[in-house]
């Protein structure tokens, strides 16, 4: 699997929610974990690649406790602002990958996707900053739009992801392995 298909499904994972007996079927710790082995192959001078890897390390500190129910349900019951604080990690590597991605393309002199990249981080950006509106200012009316934005963040991101698993910038360079030369 290329390196962006690896982050692209774990987004998958990230993004769907589907409970059986209390729990996620699409565990975020699964979703994360291939987010991370898929940065992990991206190539080493792939800007922000620590960064990438760190913000979801973080996410996925952050989604292991969650994935519990009795950890899960009771920080639901509390103010919806302490959920949309804990989904900040999550917002954050998606925009800092955006980020990278896009300066990667542009030292690949591929502007195109360096474009798309940049736009869809500034999405992420305002869908993370969103809540505030929501719950800050009592904008009540922009939850259910708010809701409706992350989502199409999220496919957006997916499909670009697996657009540009095949560009040069995109995956590792291939070791380059001796040939042993036949024995005269």
């Amino acid at each position: 699997m290329k390196p962006l298909q690896s982050v692209a499904m774990g987004c998958v994972f990230v993004a769907l929610y589907a409970r059986i007996q209390g729990y996620d079927a699409y565990a975020d710790p699964f979703g994360w974990l291939l987010v991370m082995l898929g940065v992990r192959r991206l190539a080493d001078e792939t800007p922000l690649r620590g960064a990438m890897l760190g913000t979801a390390a973080l996410a996925l500190l952050v989604s292991l406790p969650l994935w519990l129910p009795g950890v899960r349900d009771p920080v639901a019951d509390l103010d919806a602002s302490v959920g949309w604080a804990l989904g900040l990690p999550a917002f954050a590597c998606l925009a800092v990958l955006c980020h990278g991605l896009a300066e990667a393309a542009d030292a690949a002199d591929d502007p195109g996707p360096a474009r798309w990249l940049r736009l869809l981080r500034t999405a992420v950006a305002v869908v993370a900053l969103l809540p505030v509106l929501v719950f800050g200012a009592g904008v009540d009316g922009l939850a259910s739009t708010a809701s409706l934005v992350s989502s199409a963040v999220y496919v957006a991101l997916v499909w670009l992801l697996f657009s540009y698993s095949g560009r040069r910038w995109a995956v590792r360079a291939a070791v380059e392995r001796p040939t042993s030369s036949p024995a005269a």
